[in-house]
């Protein structure tokens, strides 16, 4: 099976998620499904799609392909963590985790959701 999301892959996912993640929830048939749901909430929310295949996604500036991933990551190891907390060490830990990937994913997703960001992010021209 390969990775079929477009802004992130399974290990960008599993390293956010840390050690204590299920290895269930971390399985790429799940993770497939994560993504896609975080690059959903990722592209309604910004009202763009961003990159609609691989191609797309490869062609954008590398500062866009960062911002991306790392939102759609971050997203996609809080529904991980989420999925099974009983390999962390205690529930207070995962959600220290989680609290911290949902800080990050909402100041992307600031990011994301501007114009002029948006802007800025496909052509690389402050607007």
């Amino acid at each position: 099976m390969a990775d079929t999301g477009i802004y992130c892959t399974t290990a960008d996912i599993a390293k956010k998620a840390g050690s204590g993640a299920s290895a269930t929830s971390v399985a790429e048939a799940y993770t497939n499904e994560y993504v896609a749901m975080a690059e959903g909430v990722i592209n309604v929310a910004s009202g763009r799609v961003f990159a609609a295949d691989a191609a797309a996604f490869t062609a954008l500036p590398a500062g866009t392909k960062a911002i991306l991933r790392d939102a759609a990551s971050n997203l996609a190891a809080i529904y991980v963590i989420s999925y099974d907390l009983s390999g962390y060490t205690t529930r207070i830990e995962a959600e220290d985790i989680i609290n911290v990937l949902r800080d990050c994913f909402l100041r992307d997703l600031a990011i994301l959701k501007e114009r002029e960001s948006q802007t800025f992010l496909l052509t690389g021209v402050a607007p």
